[in-house]
């Protein structure tokens, strides 16, 4: 398989590389990580303004018409510098599906703002317990010409901020996704802060209402195919998240001294970073085989979940050695290692850990052999 990017595709990569990376200094996430809202609109708008915040969307709505590829590359370069912006929430979760299933109306009303960095967009894809996204909690039921919901949707990422939330519920023929105001009648949000510092709030729906998105029908078909893009989404920036963190641990084991040598050329640093490496590179493969794929069309179910389980399983031990290279320096809160451990823990248990993939990578399985 040839994974040479295209020249189209490194320019993109490159101009959100050159942003996160001449924008995000460890002080600028901190000081982000102390405000109410953990979001740094500045840099917001410096992606909004070289439009990597429309670059997947269509371009009749002031996008650039590309894909999932590009996504992932910028969602990459965020991970390396463990952004605090909701990009994964809003495009991956919120705009690709409105691009993709809204009516005229809805595309109109949300995505040329997202495109602007007016608009922040998120998805309640998370459930409690099991969490199986295509069996929600959350109900759905008509009233008259509109619909109201009722149920919690828990850890809805960047909700606090979002002009929307894609919300899928139960209704009485199956699963629907409704378009929610978190800030509207029959809300309530409740503030949580999850393992990367980042807020996730619950969404309690008691009669609020909901706009459908697509056809009414269409409801499973709309959460698994924003699943997918969901989860190649977080392979994405934990694929940065851990490129960074082994980064960090090189650059610290060469110029840590220990009994006259380089902390680097003890077999056993050797030994542990090589096997961060070789994890990471599982990840990469992964993550661009089921990108392309879902670009391409193909049916990428199996191969979304197989980068999802490399994500969860390869990334956790991908920081975990980066963080233990670094000795007693790994647990000082001060030091930005440790930043990179948090976001690739978050990451590992968003929409199911390696355990999750695995069941519904077996089911997925079972299901093509019937």
């Amino acid at each position: 398989m040839d994974f040479t990017f295209s020249d189209e595709q490194q320019a993109a990569r490159d101009l959100a590389e050159q942003i996160f990376q001449g924008s995000v200094t460890v002080e600028r996430v901190k000081t982000v990580e102390s405000s109410d809202e953990r979001v740094d609109r500045a840099l917001w708008a410096q992606l909004a303004d070289a439009n990597l915040l429309g670059l997947c969307l269509p371009d009749d709505v002031g996008g650039s018409g590309l894909g999932v590829l590009e996504l992932c590359l910028i969602l990459e370069q965020q991970g390396r510098v463990v952004a605090p912006v909701p990009l994964w929430a809003t495009v991956a979760c919120g705009a690709l599906p409105i691009a993709e299933w809204g009516t005229q109306a809805q595309r109109d009303a949300w995505l040329p703002g997202v495109a602007r960095g007016e608009v922040m967009l998120t998805a309640a894809l998370a459930e409690a317990g099991v969490n199986d996204p295509m069996h929600p909690a959350a109900t759905a039921r008509p009233d008259g010409r509109a619909w109201r919901l009722d149920g919690t949707k828990v850890a809805v990422p960047a909700a606090h901020v979002a002009a929307r939330v894609l919300v899928p519920a139960m209704t009485p023929d199956g699963v629907g996704v409704f378009l929610v105001d978190p800030h509207g009648p029959g809300v309530e949000l409740e503030r949580a802060v999850t393992t990367n510092r980042e807020i996730q709030p619950h969404l309690h729906l008691d009669g609020a209402p909901g706009e459908p998105l697509g056809a009414p029908d269409a409801g499973a078909r709309v959460v698994g195919w924003t699943l997918d893009r969901a989860l190649v989404g977080l392979c994405a920036l934990q694929l940065g998240v851990g490129e960074a963190a082994i980064a960090l641990a090189a650059d610290y084991t060469s110029n840590r001294i220990q009994f006259g040598r380089p902390l680097a050329t003890f077999q056993g640093a050797a030994l542990k970073a090589a096997d961060g490496s070789i994890q990471g590179e599982a990840l990469r493969v992964t993550t661009w085989q089921a990108a392309w794929r879902l670009d391409a069309g193909w049916d990428a179910a199996a191969e979304v979940l197989v980068a999802k389980w490399w994500a969860s399983e390869g990334g956790q031990r991908v920081v975990h050695i980066a963080q233990h290279l670094h000795g007693g320096m790994g647990a000082d809160v001060d030091y930005p290692v440790h930043r990179y451990f948090l976001w690739g823990k978050q990451i590992e248990d968003m929409l199911g850990g390696s355990s999750a993939q695995l069941a519904r990578l077996g089911a997925t399985l079972a299901g093509a052999a019937r």
